[in-house]
């Protein structure tokens, strides 16, 4: 799927491209899968604001994803290819034998017509989905699950995957998009092959218009503000702070560790920072 560019029409035009959509089914999304989301532009339940840079955006309708793929020895025919506005990744419309719809995540190189199945006893084929323990060392993978049967957590996104490195008694090792080499115990699930939309991180934004219709709010710089607004305002003209980066709040924001999780820090054998 590659990047599309435009004729520079306007300033904004100049630079923005986006994702080349003729691939994608020409289809409207299965009904009986969607479902309204409220939108709580990062407020909690007393309306503070808890996560900021939030708000507005696009109306969108969540599309229900299957990230259990608990449907075993029962083969579903792939019959659309389908954009999804809430993530980078494709989406895949399942039509299973049974007559049942679902949706999963899309991998690269899957096609309208493909036939693909779940269990301990699918191939390994691209969009099969099964056991760590039935799944060869090498193989790539995507939608992980951390603990058996609770769903896809991890590798999620468009163009990633994951690796199987080794198998070691009740554990695998698998290495992460992100280089961590971290221990899942080999009855959890897995979907082989790499997900689809590799060109995503490619696109350009181009204009602030576009992150808005994200739901992405404006993020001012601490260096523009006043010292009363944050630690690294004030000063006459454009000046440094003087203190390495921090949050409104003083919290350091680069190179301080943030990982309080000590209960599954043995899980962990390769750190993805050396």
């Amino acid at each position: 799927m590659p990047v599309k560019t435009y004729k520079p029409t306007s300033p904004a035009r100049r630079f923005i491209t986006t994702m080349d959509f003729s691939d994608l089914s020409k289809v409207e999304p299965e009904r009986s899968l969607l479902e309204v989301r409220k939108k709580h532009s990062g407020r909690n339940v007393n309306g503070h604001i808890t996560v900021r840079h939030r708000g507005g955006g696009t109306r969108k309708l969540y599309r229900i994803i299957d990230f259990k793929r608990t449907k075993d020895a029962i083969p579903a025919k792939v019959a659309t290819i389908e954009y999804d506005p809430n993530r980078s990744a494709r989406i895949a419309l399942l039509h299973y034998r049974d007559g049942e719809k679902r949706y999963i995540l899309a991998p690269a190189g899957l096609c309208v017509g493909d036939v693909v199945e779940s269990g301990s006893g699918a191939d390994i084929k691209i969009g099969n989905c099964l056991p760590i323990k039935n799944i060869p060392v090498g193989t790539v993978i995507h939608n992980l699950e951390l603990r058996a049967g609770q769903g896809a957590r991890l590798v999620r996104s468009a163009g990633v995957s994951a690796q199987l490195m080794a198998k070691e008694t009740e554990y695998a090792q698998v290495r992460m998009p992100s280089g961590e080499v971290r221990k899942i115990h080999i009855e959890c699930r897995a979907t082989i092959g790499q997900l689809g939309n590799v060109e995503h991180e490619n696109q350009v934004i181009g204009k602030a218009g576009r992150s808005r219709h994200l739901g992405k709010r404006p993020s001012v710089r601490g260096i523009a503000m006043n010292p009363v607004d944050h630690p690294h305002g004030g000063g006459e003209a454009r000046s440094t702070s003087g203190r390495p980066p921090t949050t409104p709040w003083g919290q350091m924001t680069m190179g301080k560790k943030t990982r309080r999780n000590k209960r599954t820090a043995n899980m962990i054998v390769r750190k993805r920072k050396a």
